[in-house]
């Protein structure tokens, strides 16, 4: 890598994508800390800290150092952070040609959040930092124009938030952020298994159930898998065969609170730019919006199609990391430009 290129951050509740100028994506794994109880020490980050959720002794646990789209933890950010850009770079940045880092935000994100989000990222050696809303960038990096004078509606749904917004002229005309991402649809499956069938099971199995068989909009032929967990009656482990119509209960909830988030910026949209949306269509981004049958379920709620991006999960981390190059391009465009030095 050249010291000093660009970098883009998706800094996610459950992953951390890492965008880099010239070369693409170059880090794509999870946010997780692995901590020593007793003395503090980090014992892993990422891939190998997912490995041990639900897995530690006592005296190890595995952290998520961000919550609903933001920190929760400042210090584990920081050296989660530290790890991955080295990671990504392969040796320490430069003290001299640091790199300008590129961080998304949810749309809703408070100044206090938006300020923990700079000062962990310049304590990791960025000689600048921009803060972007989550929607402009899974805009820009699914491929939408917009700097425009038209409509364009995108809901990014990621593992601790959900934004949809309408946006126009480069910038944001309505919006919404609610905490309800893929991360409250596991939940939600862990709870209906406790409820419906008397079984624990962990947050791997649900992601498991939820990418395999989620289903939110009736299939024409439901499918079925076995999952393991433990018995809470018997407290031994069980095994039971579980279907996707059952998948589409459990997710119920969670998964209406987002159709109706999206319902309501349309509602709050200029008839002008309703009229864009509608024949454009709403473009959906995030790992949440890859839940069988969702894109079907918002068309048939809004009366409006639904497109599924290309690489969705991607779309936020690549338009991160090419929103310095497009702020460059459009320096009058109205969108809101968090920098310091």
């Amino acid at each position: 890598m050249i010291f000093g290129a660009d970098i883009g951050i998706d800094l996610g509740t459950t992953s951390v994508i890492i965008y880099v100028d010239g070369q693409g994506i170059v880090l794509y794994e999870p946010s997780v800390v692995a901590v020593n109880r007793t003395s503090g020490e980090v014992i892993a980050i990422g891939d190998d800290a997912r490995r041990m959720v639900g897995r530690t002794p006592e005296n190890i646990r595995a952290v998520r150092p961000l919550s609903e789209g933001v920190i929760s933890d400042f210090e584990m950010t920081e050296k989660m952070l530290k790890y991955f850009i080295n990671k990504a770079v392969g040796k320490q940045i430069s003290m001299r040609l640091r790199p300008r880092i590129c961080v998304c935000v949810p749309s809703g994100a408070t100044e206090v959040e938006c300020r923990a989000v700079e000062d962990a990222t310049l304590q990791v050696g960025a000689r600048e930092v921009f803060l972007i809303e989550e929607p402009i960038a899974a805009a820009i990096g699914a491929g939408i124009d917009i700097s425009r004078a038209c409509g364009n509606m995108i809901v990014d749904i990621g593992g601790g938030t959900t934004d949809a917004a309408v946006i126009s002229l480069g910038g944001v005309v309505t919006q919404a952020s609610i905490k309800v991402g893929s991360n409250n649809l596991d939940d939600a499956i862990i709870r209906y298994m406790r409820k419906r069938h008397n079984i624990l099971i962990g947050e791997s199995s649900a992601e498991e159930l939820k990418v395999n068989i989620g289903t939110v909009f009736e299939r024409m032929m439901p499918i079925a898998m076995d999952i393991k967990g433990r018995n809470l009656v018997t407290g031994l482990p069980n095994v039971i065969a579980v279907s996707s119509d059952e998948m589409r209960y459990a997710l119920h909830e969670p998964i209406m609170n987002i159709v109706e988030t999206i319902c309501g910026v349309i509602e709050k949209t200029p008839p002008e730019l309703v009229a864009d949306i509608s024949e454009r269509g709403i473009v959906l981004t995030g790992g949440g919006s890859l839940v069988y049958g969702l894109d079907k379920l918002i068309s048939y709620r809004t009366g409006i199609s639904c497109i599924i991006a290309d690489d969705a999960q991607l779309c936020v981390a690549v338009g991160t990391g090419k929103y310095i190059e497009y702020i460059s391009k459009h320096k009058t465009a109205g969108i809101k430009v968090r920098k310091r030095r």
